[in-house]
């Protein structure tokens, strides 16, 4: 009898076989852009190592050394310009990253997900690897790995345009910011275990800090091949719908902006059902994606705030060893806090932006009151271990919390404009000009911070202010509008 089966069973069997299908892809995608912020991660902890205070290191007795300043460094970066090389090093991959993802939504639109996943995460794998190498072949020029550097960049592009669309085809309208705050985690995880995993092999042979993280992404390239369904279509699993409520339960948008059920973003794009209307599979053109109302300003606002995250992923380690006097893997696992915070604050801002129908004015907010919060870590966040725990966990929120939801949360909700239908191949041409666009900024901070770090860590947090402020700026139309739409809900109390 039912009932007296084990209530794990009863757990196990009360989900459809769609269902299980559902979240084992969400699981999977998950898993696949885990592996990629993963092997993103080893440069920033690794450059610690490649340049250190040789005078502090205990020199082995059967060296014989020429310089006793930089004996212990990994040349080229034993020059005095060590930190704007570093950048170079950054600027190849972001540049590369930024380039490329304009053209991988295209790309991931018209090939298969599975192999173009696949194959990206292979390539990927390969050239991570190969920049670990260098220390057995006992390279020592920039140009290498800034070679290195670009062919990754490049690879990794073919990452998120094809999780967004793969999920997009799966959960269609029916899922709201929680889940994708959740979702988007894999950024934060994959930076924390890639600082644990690089952490480890770091002051003992560091080309290992990029060969297992290599070794790792391949892997989960060879687990896409074969585990990955792309469309509901192909298991013969109900697709999502797109039409009115009482069809379905997974109708939804993916990500409403409304309490009261007012799908609009920023009271700009309409994303009510459609009822009669077919959903068309031809991608979206380039111009026609930027005239969505939005997309402009969210892709902008992106730029500045993808500025400052990617400037804390690469020189956050080297910012703490330089100025708490952290070893390298003491400095690296300090710096996952940072990360830590980041998936507290992304799943934050889904849910109040769910509740509150506003997902400019939560962006906005946190980046005004991250500003501050930049100025004060640089000021006192060193001054105990206390302090350096609770400014990083805040930090991380408030940095990442709307660069979380504007990749996922607003991407989704763009996607479901009237004149895309819901069409995930369309969403993946929305998602890479927003991710393309906020990829020049996370390209513009390392090379920044390289160039500006010589002259002292003051000048650094100023510009990260002065970015946070720039992409607060170019919400505020956004936010006047939520604030209009809100004051139109508000009920007139009469006598």
């Amino acid at each position: 009898m039912k009932s007296s089966l084990a209530p794990g069973i009863r757990l196990i069997t009360s989900f459809s076989r769609d269902t299980w299908y559902r979240y084992f892809t969400l699981f999977l995608t998950f898993l696949f852009y885990t592996a990629y912020h993963l092997s993103r991660k080893p440069i920033s902890i690794v450059k610690s190592q490649l340049h250190r205070n040789c005078s502090t290191v205990i020199r082995p007795t059967d060296l014989n050394i020429t310089d006793n300043v930089t004996w212990c460094d990994w040349a080229p970066f034993d020059q005095d310009n060590y930190q704007t090389l570093f950048g170079v090093l950054d600027n190849s991959f972001l540049v590369a990253y930024a380039i490329g993802m304009f053209f991988s939504g295209i790309f991931g639109e018209r090939l298969p997900l599975r192999y173009y996943l696949s194959f990206g995460m292979l390539m990927s794998g390969l050239f991570t690897a190969l920049f670990g190498l260098g220390f057995y072949w006992k390279i020592h020029s920039l140009g290498y790995y800034a070679f290195v550097q670009v062919m990754n960049g490049l690879m990794q592009t073919t990452g998120w345009p094809a999780v967004v669309a793969c999920v997009g085809n799966w959960f269609g309208k029916g899922k709201r910011g929680f889940i994708m705050g959740i979702w988007n985690s894999h950024t934060s995880v994959g930076n924390i275990l890639g600082s644990l995993i690089a952490g480890v092999f770091v002051s003992s042979a560091w080309g290992m800090s990029f060969i297992v993280p290599g070794i790792i992404i391949a892997s989960t390239g060879i687990l896409c091949f074969f585990f990955l369904v792309e469309k509901p279509e192909h298991v013969n699993c109900s697709p999502p719908q797109h039409h009115s409520d009482e069809e379905s339960g997974e109708t939804e948008p993916l990500l409403h902006n409304s309490p009261h059920h007012d799908q609009s973003i920023n009271g700009a794009i309409s994303t009510e059902p459609l009822e009669g209307v077919e959903e068309h599979a031809e991608a979206i053109s380039f111009c026609g994606a930027l005239r969505i109302p939005g997309v402009v300003e969210f892709s902008l606002c992106l730029l500045f705030a993808k500025l400052v995250s990617y400037t804390f992923l690469y020189w956050l380690p080297l910012y703490i060893s330089n100025v708490a006097h952290f070893e390298a893997k003491e400095a690296g696992d300090m710096s996952t806090l940072f990360d830590a915070g980041g998936i507290v604050g992304g799943i934050m801002a889904g849910l109040v932006s769910d509740y509150t129908g506003g997902r400019a004015t939560t962006c906005f907010i946190m980046l005004v009151v991250a500003a501050p919060m930049l100025f004060v870590y640089n000021a006192v966040g060193q001054k105990s271990f206390g302090t350096t725990v609770g400014m990083l966990l805040l930090c991380g929120g408030l940095v990442n919390g709307p660069y979380a939801l504007i990749t996922t949360a607003v991407s989704a909700d763009l996607g479901t404009h009237e004149s895309l239908r819901g069409n995930s191949r369309a969403l993946s041409t929305v998602t890479a000009i927003i991710d393309g666009t906020g990829s020049v900024g996370a390209a513009l901070g390392p090379l920044l911070a390289g160039l500006i770090s010589p002259t002292g860590w003051n000048n650094v947090f100023y510009m990260l202010i002065s970015a946070d402020v720039l992409a607060c700026l170019f919400l505020f139309r956004l936010v006047y509008k939520e604030a209009l739409g809100w004051c139109r809900r508000v009920p007139r109390v009469t006598d």
